[in-house]
């Protein structure tokens, strides 16, 4: 199964500190860790929500808002995608993460990723084929 392990942004990761030498190695070594044992699929770190935007949708209309956004245990300071047997597995690897927002409170949220058999019948043979399709040409553009 995938999941998507969401690390919740803290006041430091929204005010932009940056992590130490430490801390990076150490996430580094636990990012390798992952990748050894075939958990690893991809993730990144993100910027602060002062630098991004949020597109609304409501009542057929769409509106640009510019960040910061004001909740900050809603945001997301960065993830990654994980391939693991089980999501007792995926907390165990987690369980494993570095201190990673050392200081403050912190939390990973992990959550199963959608795969085709999870959207049932109306997702038909013919779309199936179309995701199929553009999977493996995104494959082969990160591959490139």
């Amino acid at each position: 199964m995938r999941v998507m392990v969401i690390v919740k942004a803290t006041k430091n990761s929204e005010a932009n500190v940056m992590p130490s030498e430490q801390l990076l190695a150490e996430m580094g070594a636990f990012n390798e860790e992952l990748m050894k044992a075939g958990i690893l699929q991809g993730g990144d770190g993100l910027h602060p929500s002062s630098r991004g935007k949020r597109v609304r949708f409501s009542g057929g209309k769409k509106s640009v808002i510019d960040g910061p956004f004001a909740e900050t245990k809603e945001l997301i300071a960065g993830y990654w995608l994980w391939q693991v047997k089980s999501m007792e597995e995926a907390v165990a690897w987690a369980s494993r993460c570095p201190d990673h927002m050392p200081g403050e409170e912190s939390e990973l949220e992990i959550r199963p990723v959608f795969e085709a058999e999870d959207f049932g019948a109306e997702f038909t043979p013919e779309l199936r084929e179309k995701e199929e399709k553009l999977r493996e040409e995104l494959e082969k553009k990160q591959k490139a």
